[in-house]
């Protein structure tokens, strides 16, 4: 299953990964991998995290178009989709054929990391539109000051009588 995936063998793939003097972001392999693309491959999140921490592009792609998130989706690894998540890897990042990581997931069969996934595009979209949202609205919807030289930061006002309305607009 490993040559299908265009992965070296396990053996293989962490001696590429252990070898000096190999470069963190150099291809590690005929398919333009690099060693990151290897250990997510492989499921090692150990030398992900490793290759991470060495300064390795955690959105590189191969010949196919395939980052280590790529990777990691099509082996069904969540410890290495969620370290690569955590690291501020690109989810939307679509291969060759125009498949992110979660549609590989699912394709895999891999259900556990094709929602986890699911939900990390969601939750990603939902603070977009907030920001969009804050930002659209002037100084996110806080009326502005008399005073031209006075800056208040979003979502900080002076003092209040402590009230909350209600949706339905009774006070409580």
């Amino acid at each position: 299953m490993w040559m299908m995936l265009d992965c070296s063998s396990e053996s293989d793939g962490l001696s590429l990964l252990l070898e000096a003097g190999t470069g963190v972001n150099a291809p590690a392999d005929a398919f333009g991998q690099s060693p990151a693309h290897l250990a997510a491959c492989g499921g090692q999140a150990f030398f992900l995290l490793w290759q991470l921490q060495t300064g390795a592009n955690l959105n590189q792609q191969d010949c196919h178009g395939e980052a280590p998130i790529h990777k990691a989706a099509k082996v069904g690894s969540l410890e290495c989709l969620a370290l690569l998540v955590a690291s501020d890897a690109r989810i939307d990042l679509c291969n060759n054929d125009g498949q992110t990581a979660e549609d590989l997931a699912w394709a895999f069969g891999f259900l556990e990391c094709a929602k986890f996934l699911t939900t990390v595009k969601h939750t990603q979209n939902m603070k977009l539109r907030e920001q969009s949202s804050c930002s659209l609205k002037d100084n996110c919807g806080l009326p502005r000051e008399a005073s031209s030289g006075q800056k208040r930061a979003c979502g900080i006002m002076g003092p209040s009588n402590r009230k909350r309305r209600r949706s339905d607009d009774i006070t409580s």
